[in-house]
């Protein structure tokens, strides 16, 4: 595997792409910079070794160039953490960004415009990638959270530098820590997948089988597998069409010998609202217009006992919707629990939105093994999928 590491970047100009697709606030200012934080690394090396950088990303999904979507929003963040004044560029092709990369000296940056204000991009066309690819000696991919789409900037180009391409260090440490789990996880290796849907994981799940010795189900997702083995759910989100599919599941993890953990008991609620009136009742014997909108306390127990004695530990989706301070005591409750495990020498690796937004929201970003950046892209790498961004490189 190529990283940046292997080049040396003296009087070159690297073409990274970076994923600063970033959240603004109504003012148009970064209420989040962990990616630009992520990418870090990467750039400094490169002003290191006296080589400047190209930045491309995308911001958003324009439709029609909105003002929004422009990238200028984020220079000021992005200098401050980067310690260097970013220059920007109001494109992302042509004579504009010809004499803006031209200009360019060792040391330097420059942040080239939102990626998307062209379809070509998305549409992951040959010519606009070819147009890219003029403005740097060396392409650099760390975006992991795009590295799953087959776009002009993160697949398409990787053809114009047969020999002067790489990982940068956000991608290269991503792959290493999801192979971590799936490919070299010390035993046991304990996956806990939570969420709202079945749909949304049966993927996952059927690709980890064979890698995991422990299963734990949370989150909405939960009841479909409680019902389907007749219990009574109230009015508990069902997908009433994949019973089968979860019986299946059960089925399969039996036969592999992985030990599934589905909840015992569950805070049940009379509405779907914060002020809404609470209980705590078997998950299996919630009454009629009750839904499960957290994991009980017996749960929260036994999923900790299983994580206490895990080695590996994948957390993909919440046990619960902990946006409402009333249903957030499972998730937190689980986030102590990995805490704890990674303090007494296991692995952790958090991925997938909802998950990553939990351990930043309670404070665990620190207190695991990793938290990853790329929710679909480190979704689709453990469905076994291949991810065009990092095969180009590859080949």
């Amino acid at each position: 595997m190529k990283t940046v590491n292997d080049f040396d970047f003296k009087n070159k100009k690297a073409l990274i792409r970076v994923d600063f697709n970033v959240p603004l606030n109504d003012d148009l200012e970064v209420t989040d910079a962990t990616r630009i934080e992520a990418a870090k690394p990467t750039i400094i090396k490169i002003l290191e070794d006296g080589g400047s950088c190209i930045l491309m990303s995308h911001l958003g999904r324009p439709k029609n160039k909105e003002a929004e979507f422009s990238l200028q929003h984020i220079v000021k963040s992005a200098s401050d953490i980067l310690g260097v004044t970013v220059t920007f560029v109001s494109d992302c092709i042509g004579p504009r960004v010809a004499e803006a990369v031209s200009a360019v000296k060792p040391g330097e940056i420059l942040l080239l415009e939102n990626l998307r204000y062209y379809e070509e991009e998305t549409k992951g066309d040959r010519a606009f990638a070819k147009k890219l690819s003029q403005w740097g000696d060396i392409y650099v991919n760390d975006a992991f959270g795009t590295a799953h789409r087959a776009h002009a900037s993160t697949a398409i180009i990787a053809d114009f530098f047969p020999k002067h391409k790489c990982f940068g260090l956000l991608l290269a440490s991503e792959i290493e820590n999801v192979q971590r789990v799936l490919a070299h996880g010390e035993s046991p290796v304990t996956a806990i997948i939570g969420g709202a849907k079945v749909s949304s994981k049966i993927t996952i799940i059927e690709s980890i089988l064979d890698t995991i010795d422990h299963l734990i189900i949370g989150g909405g997702m939960a009841f479909t597998f409680i019902k389907a083995q007749g219990g009574s759910v109230g009015s508990s989100l069902v997908e009433e069409d994949k019973q089968k599919l979860a019986l299946e599941i059960l089925q399969a993890a039996k036969k592999k010998k992985v030990q599934v953990h589905l909840p015992v008991d569950a805070v049940v609620a009379d509405s779907f609202s914060e002020f809404a009136s609470t209980e705590i009742d078997p998950v299996n014997d919630i009454p009629q217009g009750w839904m499960g909108l957290d994991t009980g306390p017996k749960t929260n127990d036994l999923f900790a006992e299983i994580i206490a004695q895990s080695r590996t530990i994948l957390w993909n989706g919440p046990v619960g919707v902990f946006e409402m301070e009333p249903f957030a005591q499972g998730t937190i409750a689980l986030g102590e629990a990995i805490a704890d495990a990674t303090k007494n020498g296991a692995f952790s690796l958090v991925g997938g939105g909802d998950s990553v937004a939990a351990v930043k929201k309670f404070n665990f970003s620190d207190k695991v093994s990793y938290v990853s950046t790329g929710g679909g892209a480190m979704l689709e790498m453990l469905e076994g999928k291949e991810l065009p961004g990092i095969k180009a490189i590859q080949e």
